[in-house]
């Protein structure tokens, strides 16, 4: 299949948005070669700061293949940013509604007909202490399973130092300029899933598999290693509510 035309609205939100990040930031980009040239994939990204959707944006941009991010519904009530978001394809996320699954219908349909569409699995920015991707949704796996088009592992770091996740005060510190970092790694090997049916434990394996390469990716720019099980941010919550609980009998 070809690939997508980047198109006009594309390319405003790039002449808008890319001379900023030139100049405030300096820019790493590595493994733009595991970009398909054409036809449909999936890639799945961390997310550690509120501006590092420009970033990966900005990387991708540069490849040539365009992505169609899948964002929370929220953003396209904003007069500017929705009508960006509608113009330039990207798929609203209705979480915990009915309207939840038309996401991942919307994504199918954009893969079939040759389109890159980004997913950040881990659902919102990531909340372990050291910054590391946390557990996955399912969301990616499932799409990926059902489509069979390559996954895309992609890593970054930076934009997390210019404006760190969940500061009590949205502290934005750009100097000395920081370096944005984006790394994509070869297709992620799903191959043992393949005429599985999706059920939840394959599917959660599927996630671990793929958020292992997105880490594995990460590890590879920070230069340390993560730690050994990723962080579950559902489960810290229900431990914070039990020694709560437990605090209270006392």
């Amino acid at each position: 299949m070809p690939r997508r035309r980047i198109g006009f609205w594309y390319r405003l939100a790039a002449v808008i948005a890319k001379p900023p990040l030139v100049v405030l930031f300096k820019r790493d980009w590595r493994g733009m070669e595991h970009i398909p040239a054409d036809g449909g994939f999936i890639t799945v990204v961390n997310h550690n700061s509120y501006l590092d959707p420009l970033s990966y944006a900005h990387y991708q941009y540069n490849t040539g293949r365009v992505p169609r991010l899948l964002a929370k519904a929220g953003l396209f009530k904003s007069p500017f940013v929705g009508m960006m978001l509608r113009n330039t394809g990207q798929i609203p996320v209705y979480r915990e509604t009915t309207n939840a699954l038309d996401a991942f219908r919307a994504a199918v349909e954009a893969i079939e007909s040759g389109e890159c569409v980004a997913f950040y699995p881990e659902g919102t920015l990531t909340r372990d202490p050291d910054m590391w991707p946390m557990a996955g949704k399912t969301g990616a796996a499932r799409v990926a399973l059902l489509t069979r088009v390559p996954v895309i592992p992609v890593a970054q770091w930076g934009a997390n130092l210019a404006m760190p996740p969940y500061a009590r005060e949205k502290k934005l510190s750009l100097f000395p300029r920081k370096t944005l970092t984006v790394q994509a790694g070869p297709p992620v090997d799903l191959s043992r899933f393949d005429g599985l049916e999706p059920t939840p434990e394959v599917l959660r394996e599927a996630t671990e598999v793929i958020m292992a390469a997105v880490t594995a990716l990460l590890e590879e720019i920070r230069g340390e290693k993560a730690p050994a099980e990723p962080y579950d941010h559902r489960k810290a919550r229900l431990e914070q509510r039990r020694k709560a609980a437990e605090g209270g009998t006392k």
